[in-house]
């Protein structure tokens, strides 16, 4: 029997999980301000947008508490900001971001600004977004991370009826689809999957959360220290299933301005620190056909897991130094594979900060 979705349409919520990967990669959103440079906006677009887990518990309280049950039996799921001690250390502190400018994201909550504030180090997802010459030099140096280097086109992909679908929603947002054809679908994606306002933001060059923190540390004279290289992060993209990528654009699109509810969602969890509520929607989403549930599989293991592993080996030589301040995107926190279970296995007393 195919899963009923009440939160939605299901072009809503595939794109939530399209745009829950693009907030997994710090690189793309700086990678969308250099796509993105000279598109001037005469008057930003206003944001809007409507919170769709509201909707949900007004139209559908019993699915609506089924998500609030399965979120409540997710490891660590609630909070934000974690206090990371271990014997010989000096305490550091692990928080969750979202790669976005809306002030309710770049405003800290008190216990977070304070711990920023006096700490030594500040670490994050990768320092090459913060230099533009080295991001040029990683992305000219495996183009096919970025583009298709065969004959093959965006359109070359999709049936006639999806295809038409792509250029009317680039049409739409001013994306001449010529320009983009031999785009790969993750690199478009982060142009598209993204409402109005927040893209003329990040092009005028509003900072988002992380490249905000990282800034000012500089500017503060604090050490920045980066867990993953530019390259890294497309890579991790670039393998998962080419299907599962094109599925995500069209869906997309054809969600238009609906993707400010997806945004303001998102945005309203995260104030919330309800970083385990995320998951049980994706789930809620979840294809029923063997292929896609293998790619929402190899999005797990490749966007969470591996990623994961890898920060912690990263960080730790970082945190031995003690007095640190660790920023990473807040979908990398929750659940029995996330940040907070992979620093207590390394171990680490890892306790909630309110």
């Amino acid at each position: 029997m195919k899963r009923v979705i009440a939160i939605a349409d299901r072009a809503a919520l595939v794109s939530l999980k399209l745009l829950a990967a693009l907030n997994l990669l710090f690189f793309l959103s700086f990678l969308l301000v250099l796509l993105l440079a000279g598109r001037a906006h005469a008057e930003a677009p206003a944001c809007g947008g409507s919170d769709l887990l509201a909707g949900l518990a007004k139209s559908d309280p019993a699915a609506f508490k089924k998500v609030e049950t399965e979120a409540a039996a997710v490891p660590n799921g609630r909070g934000l900001l974690w206090k990371l001690e271990k014997p010989g250390e000096e305490p550091s502190y692990l928080f969750g971001t979202m790669h976005m400018t809306d002030a309710r994201v770049t405003t800290l909550p008190a216990a977070a600004q304070k711990a920023y504030e006096g700490a030594d180090t500040i670490i994050i997802e990768t320092t090459d977004a913060l230099d533009k010459a080295k991001m040029m030099a990683a992305m000219a140096a495996e183009p096919g991370l970025m583009m298709f280097t065969d004959n093959t086109t965006l359109s070359s992909l999709l049936s006639p009826e999806d295809a038409a679908v792509l250029n009317k929603g680039l049409d739409a947002r001013g994306i001449p689809p010529l320009t983009v054809a031999k785009m790969k679908p993750w690199i478009l994606s982060a142009m598209v999957a993204l409402p109005a306002c927040e893209v003329a933001r990040q092009s005028a060059g509003a900072p988002v959360l992380d490249v905000k923190l990282a800034a000012d540390a500089k500017a503060s004279g604090k050490d920045v220290e980066g867990l993953e290289t530019a390259v890294d992060q497309l890579r991790a993209m670039a393998s998962l299933p080419l299907a599962y990528h094109m599925k995500g654009l069209v869906e997309t699109l054809k969600l238009g301005d609906k993707v400010n509810d997806v945004n303001e969602t998102m945005i309203v969890l995260y104030q919330r620190g309800e970083v385990g509520m995320f998951w049980p929607l994706f789930r809620t989403v979840l294809p029923d056909t063997a292929d896609d549930q293998a790619g929402y599989a190899a999005f797990e293991q490749t966007m969470i897991t591996s990623r994961n592993k890898v920060m912690v080996a990263h960080a730790m030589p970082i945190l031995a130094r003690g007095n640190a301040f660790m920023a990473v995107g807040a979908l990398h926190l929750p659940g029995p594979d996330g940040l907070v279970e992979d620093f207590r296995k390394a171990g680490y007393s890892v306790t909630a900060v309110n």
